[in-house]
């Protein structure tokens, strides 16, 4: 057996040609040329206006860029072999440089941005845009979302435009290293000569044309249309409080109710919930990317614990045990893969939540990177390994972050403009001031807004589709009207507080004569606890949470519908005096109001394909949740406490690789003086 022969090169091979690349004037470039042959190479670079380049005798040629030029090198051996490599462009690009980082490596940086226009039938458009790079970028024009084919350099052009050419337009600019997007910009078709359309802006400005005679300088109006809109707007908010092993918080009742309000005055469909397992949240979360499809908004909001691991975000459900690992949270990243699967026009998580990093050292579950679909905002209530805070004052608890959010969320802006204003009111609150800052990252390319109007012209299937399943966790039971042996007529009446919380009002409407001190009572079947009132919780704060219109005699409140296997039968007791005999009555009667908001969802079960695919193991719900077995703070009702949203665990056992979040410091609570 004959033993190892190493393989003889005879020719010259090039392993490596050099790359074409965009530059500033006179940037320093290097281009490189890696070549293998019998013996000692040579190497000799050549333009295209020379025959040699000076000095360009090895295989990396130092230029100073000063002009476009083209450049190849010639590779040759002993043996009177040679190659000659690919011919590449040094391209040269006389603008400003101001923005272009000390440390540029190469990645896109864009020079030039599209600008809007408004073009006439029948004539040519024009966009142009550049950006620096090395290698050279890749461009690739986008209209209305759309790529558009064989629009893959620098400038667009495009003869004879129709009405079908107008719309956003927008360019992604990617090399090896990075992709970049520009600014969208709005393209307007008009007929000839026509003037400005209705519910239009009109800017002037000066437009220079060019005919054969002569040139002359007239006022173009440029029409900016705001023509941005969704196919629908869906949300999911969850607040988690009442934890079984971890400290309880308080904002997040109130924060998850007045968010959805104002995102139902924005018009969005909203499924609020509160206190979650894990198994209910993943249930939940699968229901809400079914809402979810082509063009529509869709909006992620949770406010509880939670921690950041390995550069992923995760949210604690309230039966996480002590201490917890990353199967018993949820992923946020796997949120926003799973939007981004359903082709989402926007897609926004934001987070009110601790970002402490915890097991560093473990292996995240596998997610699959996302797609370059852009249109994707994350709006963090702190930076990385930090923690975010809510105010407890015993009245109206607020998370610092959903405080401020709620205060801009509202205004006509594009979604990062509002988080940006968010982010500089939370900066300037004393309560946090050195503690907690707002992070915003997104890859938005078009100016998209939470106000943008829904329309759904070719959609109406799809509309209908949503609205049936939106309708399933949403819909309340009808009013009651009873009628009791007494005469008494008792009205109850129901409203929803979150979409897994319902409250039933009972209304005495009619009183006989020959009853008095009327009064009417409330209970449940199966009885449910009330986790919005419990104990440190002020009368303030219920409230705020009642519909004081109705005026009820009573109320009941009916939480955690989420769990609810079987129909919920509401008991109506009326207690009176009979005049006649001066003596105390009570008649009953029961009213079967099914499974109501979201116990038709039926969250409770568990998706074992999704399981399988996560490898996580589905923590075990904790059914009714027992505030007497949570860690509540013993001073919740403290003036203008601030309280850190970063689950608590054990003690550390002694070995080093414990799965188990490091130590907090939630127990060292400061007192901060009442904002104003």
């Amino acid at each position: 057996m004959t033993g190892f022969c190493p393989i003889m090169i005879t020719e010259i091979v090039i392993v490596r040609h050099p790359v074409s690349v965009c530059v500033p004037v006179n940037h320093k470039v290097t281009l490189r040329v890696r070549a293998e042959g019998k013996g000692v190479l040579s190497y000799q670079w050549f333009s295209e206006d020379e025959k040699e380049v000076p000095g360009g005798t090895q295989a990396d040629l130092i230029i100073r860029a000063s002009k476009t030029q083209r450049y190849v090198c010639r590779v040759n051996d002993h043996f009177h072999n040679y190659l000659f490599s690919e011919w590449v462009k040094v391209k040269v690009l006389d603008v400003d440089k101001s923005g272009l980082p000390v440390d540029w490596q190469g990645e896109p940086h864009i020079a030039i941005n599209p600008k809007p226009d408004t073009v006439q039938l029948g004539t040519k458009l024009s966009l142009r845009c550049a950006a620096f790079g090395i290698p050279t970028p890749h461009y690739q024009w986008y209209r209305n979302g759309q790529p558009l084919l064989d629009k893959n350099s620098d400038i667009l052009q495009i003869d004879g435009v129709t009405a079908e050419h107008g719309g956003s337009y927008l360019c992604s600019i990617s090399n090896v290293l990075e992709e970049r997007w520009t600014e969208p910009v709005d393209v307007n078709i008009v007929q000839p000569e026509q003037p400005p359309l209705t519910g239009t802006v009109l800017r002037k400005t000066p437009f220079l044309m060019h005919s054969r005679k002569k040139s002359i300088t007239i006022i173009c109006a440029f029409f900016i249309s705001f023509s941005l809109s969704a196919t629908d707007k869906v949300a999911l908010l969850i607040g988690n409080l009442n934890y079984s092993c971890h400290p309880g918080l308080m904002a997040p009742v109130m924060d998850v109710h007045e968010l959805g309000n104002l995102l139902q005055q924005l018009g969005f469909r909203v499924v609020s919930l509160l206190d979650l397992t894990r198994q209910e949240m993943m249930a939940a979360i699968d229901k809400f990317i079914q809402l979810l499809d082509k063009g529509v908004y869709g909006l992620f909001y949770y406010a509880g614990h939670g921690y950041e691991h390995a550069g992923r975000n995760y949210l604690v459900a309230v039966d996480a045990p002590q201490p917890y690992q990353t199967k018993n949270c949820v992923c946020v990243q796997r949120v926003m893969n799973q939007m981004q699967e359903r082709q989402t026009a926007m897609s926004v998580i934001l987070l009110d939540t601790c970002r402490k990093w915890y097991n560093q050292g473990c292996i995240p579950s596998v997610i699959k990177p996302l797609r370059p679909n852009g249109n994707t905002v994350y709006g963090y209530a702190t930076c990385e390994d930090a923690e975010a805070y809510e105010v407890q004052d015993g009245g109206k608890s607020t998370g610092i972050f959903t405080k401020y959010l709620n205060k801009h969320i509202l205004q006509e802006a594009k979604v990062t403009h509002v988080l940006e204003r968010v982010s500089e009111d939370v900066g300037k609150d004393p309560l946090v001031t050195g503690k907690q800052a707002v992070e915003i990252k997104h890859t938005m390319k078009e100016p998209r807004s939470l106000k943008d109007k829904v329309r759904t012209a070719g959609h109406t299937r799809e509309l209908h589709l949503r609205d049936v399943c939106w309708r399933q966790a949403n819909d309340l039971p009808r009013k009651k009207q009873l009628t009791f042996l007494c005469g008494v007529k008792v009205e109850v009446s129901f409203s929803a507080l979150f979409s897994n919380v319902l409250v039933a009002f009972a209304t005495i409407k009619t009183t006989p004569d020959q009853t008095q001190d009327c009064t009417v009572t409330l209970s449940s079947s199966p009885a449910m606890e009330d986790i919005v009132s419990s104990t440190g919780r002020s009368e303030d704060m219920d409230s705020l949470l009642l519909n004081e219109t109705l005026n009820p005699d009573c109320t009941l409140r009916l939480c955690s519908l989420q769990k609810l296997k079987e129909s919920v039968v509401l008991k109506v007791d009326l207690h009176y005096t009979h005049k006649d005999s001066n003596l105390r009555h009570t008649e009953s009667q029961q009213v079967d109001i099914g499974k109501p908001l979201v116990a038709s969802c039926k969250l409770y079960r568990e998706n074992h394909t999704r399981d399988k695919k996560t490898n996580g193991a589905t923590a075990q719900s904790m059914g009714n949740i027992s505030h007497s077995k949570s860690q509540q703070h013993q001073n919740l009702a403290a003036p203008h406490r601030h309280f850190t949203r970063k689950a608590e665990c054990a003690a550390k056992t002694p070995t080093t690789w414990s799965n188990e979040p490091e130590e907090n410091d939630e127990n060292e609570l400061l007192d901060f003086q009442p904002s104003e």
